[in-house]
């Protein structure tokens, strides 16, 4: 009868060199911190992930001052103290260089047998390159392939953040003046051109960090303004209407409105739409009335 082999040591995670060599050698960062937030050790990994040189540097420093949000991780430590154990929680973090990555960190407390303690036993997963990938997926479904203007799938994103907030909001509506005359004159290239021209020209008359632009018809562009909006929608409307160098090859009218206490977008939206029909009906005059009330 053939006697059974013991198992080698480096066949089981419960012996001690085989965990230390693969917490030494895994991809992901290993850590221990204690509650005040103290980095007491790290594997490899997790020291090139934060650029720290050694162990001893990284102790000088608080598990705190790596995170970008700190309410983000006031939330994982209100987690932990609640069920002890929280997976895949997603945090940004800074480098030593300034560099911010996005990790998913998983994390469980422990109590130090000899002291007492309550310890953090965690793991960091970078996934900055996924989520920098899932932003330009997300890109191309939100923006209108011709122009780069935001579609309206994004619109309706934005009013939901808008709405959910209760902030303020302005809109300005933009339609191009006979552009189904203009591309039977000049081709479709031509319009196509016209259209690009369009977005770049209102995408220059715009703040980038709190305005946008879209595209929500064949010829018609929509801007939503949400910082100090009631002044900027103003501020914007009479910019367009100021003749300048570099104006779209089309003419445009202009409709605008600001929100109400209590309006949706959709009702503000509504509201320009109306205030652009009466303009087009002072600038083209009863003709054009007669012809939108078709």
């Amino acid at each position: 009868m053939e006697a059974v082999r013991p198992m080698s040591r480096f066949r089981t995670l419960t012996d001690p060199e085989t965990a230390r060599e693969l917490v030494r050698n895994v991809r992901e960062g290993i850590y221990i911190t204690d509650v005040q937030g103290r980095i007491l050790d790290a594997n490899p990994a997790f020291l090139d992930l934060f650029g720290f040189p050694s162990v001893e540097a990284l102790r000088r420093t608080s598990a705190r001052e790596l995170v970008v949000d700190m309410s983000r991780r006031l939330e994982e430590l209100a987690l932990l103290e609640k069920q002890f154990v929280v997976r895949d929680f997603e945090l940004q973090v800074r480098r030593t260089d300034g560099t911010v990555l996005t990790v998913l960190d998983s994390c469980y407390a422990v109590q130090d047998p000899d002291t007492g303690d309550t310890l953090f036993h965690g793991i960091l997963i970078d996934i900055t390159r996924r989520k920098e990938m899932e932003g330009r997926l997300h890109e191309l479904t939100v923006r209108d392939p011709l122009t780069g203007c935001y579609n309206r799938r994004h619109l309706s994103e934005i009013e939901e953040r808008l709405e959910r907030e209760d902030r303020e909001w302005g809109v300005v509506l933009v339609d191009l003046n006979d552009f189904r005359a203009y591309n039977e004159r000049h081709g479709h290239p031509a319009g196509d051109r016209a259209l690009v021209e369009t977005a770049r020209f209102l995408d220059r008359h715009v703040r980038a960090t709190s305005d946008a632009v879209f595209r929500v018809g064949g010829d018609e562009f929509l801007i939503l303004l949400s910082e100090g909006a009631a002044t900027a929608t103003i501020h914007i409307v009479q910019r367009l209407k100021e003749p300048t160098v570099g104006c779209p090859p089309v003419s445009f009218s202009v409709g605008w409105a600001v929100r109400k206490p209590r309006e949706r977008v959709s009702q503000t939206i509504a509201r320009a739409d109306r205030d652009l029909i009466l303009v087009r009906v002072r600038e083209r005059g009863p003709e054009e009335e007669r012809r939108l009330q078709k």
